[in-house]
């Protein structure tokens, strides 16, 4: 006796639906995967559109930029910063000075060899690849360092994986900014 069609069909069902969700979840993966970074890459400091060497640095939690003579002060009953970014642009070898004011948004203690330090923190405008990010950076005389822009793991989890064996992967082009 032959079995109907349809019995042969649905014995067959669970294993057809599993290679089809597994299609679909697959391709659906692929084309949302976060972007792809170096551990050293190009960017832009908004919105003064200067274009320095960022550090991604997995072992940081909170970004950090380079910033000099911060003097604290009120402003309509809040704290502020005023501070000196004076960095070289990557893009023309020239000297980039301007002087910022940011509302701070909170302190941090640092801890390290030489101690602890409390540094401010500020939200700034940055340009990574093809994405403007605002957000907070610790500020720091980073002038000794080799990277005047370190992000650190809040940032990146918004901006992409990490893969340490790549630098300098994409440009920035924040057009928008």
């Amino acid at each position: 006796m032959r079995r109907p069609v349809r019995s042969r069909l649905s014995r067959h069902t669970p294993s057809i639906l599993a290679a089809l969700l597994t299609a679909v979840v697959s391709g659906t993966a692929l084309a949302s995967s976060p972007q792809v970074l170096g551990w050293v890459e190009k960017g832009l400091i908004l919105p003064e559109q200067v274009a320095v060497k960022f550090k991604l640095d997995t072992g940081a939690l909170t970004s950090s930029m380079h910033a000099e003579n911060i003097d604290r002060f009120e402003k309509d009953g809040d704290e502020w910063v005023r501070f000196t970014v004076e960095l070289e642009d990557v893009d023309t070898d020239e000297d980039v000075r301007t002087r910022l004011e940011r509302k701070m948004v909170r302190d941090i203690k640092v801890r390290g060899a030489g101690g602890a330090e409390e540094r401010p923190v500020v939200l700034m405008k940055v340009c990574l690849g093809n994405q403007m990010y605002e957000e907070q950076f610790s500020l720091n005389d980073r002038d000794k360092m080799n990277y005047p822009v370190l992000i650190g793991r809040r940032t990146l989890e918004k901006v992409g994986l990490v893969d340490s064996s790549k630098t300098f992967t994409t440009e920035p082009n924040c057009s928008d900014a």
